[in-house]
């Protein structure tokens, strides 16, 4: 089962936005790492303090962004993983990280598996 959170990062910086005392970033990137299960291949929970990925593998930038219910307050981040790109590898946590480089949302899940030959196309929404 997937597990997901806003990180107090993340939180801290939308406080700060709303009191006008700061502005806030845009989401830049999406992280993708292999550190979200334990050794039983349990998934981990995620508690918000999280300022990083378990065990990072890649970074990329956000390739494009969609309001996805009418009150657009649901925001789906893409990223398309190449070919070439953590192949053959188990990747089971990822992230969204602002322009100032935080973590301000992450998520856990079971493992998916990349194969060499294929494209993934990963998508993270961010609620509220």
């Amino acid at each position: 089962m997937a597990d997901g959170v806003i990180t107090r990062t993340g939180r801290k910086k939308l406080c700060m936005a709303h009191s006008g005392d700061a502005a806030l970033p845009k989401i830049a990137k999406m992280g993708f790492g292999n550190g979200g299960v334990d050794s039983g291949g349990e998934v981990i929970g995620t508690t918000g303090e999280e300022t990083a990925l378990k065990n990072e593998l890649l970074k990329k930038n956000i390739e494009s962004h969609a309001y996805i219910n009418e009150e657009q307050t649901t925001c789906r981040y893409t990223v398309t993983l190449e070919k070439t790109e953590l192949a053959n590898e188990n990747i089971s946590e990822q992230g969204l990280f602002d322009e100032d480089g935080d973590l301000v949302a992450y998520k856990t899940f079971l493992p998916k598996g990349k194969d060499g030959d294929m494209e993934f196309i990963f998508e993270m929404d961010e609620i509220f």
